[in-house]
């Protein structure tokens, strides 16, 4: 029966080279089951459940909901990701590591640079993320190889703003994974202009990280929308279930898929993201996505970021309401960034409260907190619909 390691890390180097040393061993089977966890904060006692054969790496994650989920990888699920990302970015790489190692998105760099043949660079995050320290991290790799790394949208919109010897690092890649959070059309745009080789990813533990790249799934990989317009994940990238959750595995793991939360669709092959099927806002009958609101508001001059939430309604059930990070007096800009909503979006989309924020609160490694939005929203007093508040 397979054991389970739990191996802390800090953001240091030293922790994530213990971890890939971990790793290897799972992978190769000469060593237990590996579960990442963050050495700051109170201790994570290991999950209860009996491990499956082949397990490598269990990735514990509270998700959108706070109710931790321990999702177990197989050790040929690592590599089934690992190898497609391979094909799909043109061959092996020397990959820096910037993220979090306890998150799936850094243990596959992880995974990636070992079947590579060599470590990943791992830029130190124990006092945060710094441009500066990125392009130190890219100075240490060796001339000639192609380079890739994995960022989420927070920090590639700060090497942007950094400019310099940061932006310069980042240009030499070949490949920029973007992940954890949507990407803002703006901001990809701005990316690709400074000529950064931005490629955008869709994936989650469950799916041993990014599994679609640029809307299209990675070699081996299956995508399909259900009547419910949800995105159905399969191929052999996939989890094996949730560690001592026999209810939930059942639910999410079906017939070799994996039902996630998410809306999208499918335009000739090329999947579209919707957003959060637990996020729609039903208001007067009318179905939102606040992600398209979101991607119509940050595309606004002056708006430089956005989070839309429903606020329950005793007369519409719920009403859509927006914070918005802009470098303007919010009150005159409603009219404005409302008929922008309109005009794209219909009616029903346009919000009916706004708050002016000075940054979105974020979860993770780089999602929107809705809840917090939602929190911060909800506290504000409101006068009329289009009261913003700073």
């Amino acid at each position: 029966m397979p054991s389970l390691r739990t191996v802390p890390v800090d953001g240091s180097p030293e922790s994530v080279a213990d971890l890939a040393d971990a790793l290897a061993a799972a992978i190769d089977g000469t060593g237990p089951a590996v579960r990442p966890v963050a050495a700051a904060g109170p201790p994570s006692p290991d999950p209860e459940g009996t491990l499956p054969d082949g397990a490598a790496v269990v990735v514990s994650t509270s998700g959108s909901t706070g109710e931790p989920k321990h999702v177990v990888l197989t050790a040929a699920a690592l590599v089934a990701s690992a190898r497609a990302t391979e094909a799909r970015l043109g061959g092996p790489a020397r990959w820096v590591l910037p993220l979090p190692a306890e998150h799936v998105a850094g243990v596959q760099v992880i995974v990636r640079a070992l079947l590579a043949g060599t470590p990943p660079q791992v830029q130190d995050i124990r006092d945060g993320f710094r441009p500066a320290g990125f392009a130190r991290a890219t100075a240490r790799l060796p001339h000639g190889a192609p380079r890739c790394t994995s960022l989420v949208p927070t920090q590639l919109l700060r090497i942007l703003d950094a400019g310099s010897a940061p932006l310069a690092a980042l240009q030499g890649y070949a490949a920029v994974l973007i992940g954890g959070a949507a990407l803002d059309p703006a901001l990809h745009q701005r990316a690709l202009t400074a000529g950064v080789r931005v490629r955008t990813t869709y994936g989650m533990s469950e799916t041993a990280g990014g599994c679609v790249y640029d809307g299209v799934p990675l070699d081996g990989v299956t995508v399909e929308i259900d009547d419910d317009d949800r995105v159905l994940l399969g191929g052999p990238t996939i989890a094996e279930g949730y560690l001592g959750d026999a209810a939930a595995t059942a639910e999410a793991f079906r017939d070799g898929w994996f039902r996630t939360g998410d809306l999208g669709r499918l335009d000739d092959g090329r999947l579209t993201v919707l957003g959060r099927a637990d996020d729609v806002v039903v208001t007067g009958g009318k179905k939102v996505a606040p992600v398209a609101v979101e991607r119509v508001l940050a595309a606004q001059p002056g708006v430089s970021d956005a989070c839309v939430v429903g606020l329950p309604d005793p007369e519409w059930g719920a009403v859509v309401a927006a914070a918005v990070v802009v470098d303007r007096d919010l009150g005159p800009e409603c009219d404005r960034l409302a008929a922008a909503v309109r005009a794209e979006l219909g009616r029903a989309a346009v919000p009916r409260r706004w708050l002016a924020v000075d940054a979105v609160p974020l979860r993770g490694i780089g999602k929107p907190d809705r809840t917090e939005v939602r929190r911060l929203l909800s506290a504000t007093t409101f006068t009329e619909d289009t009261s913003p508040i700073r």
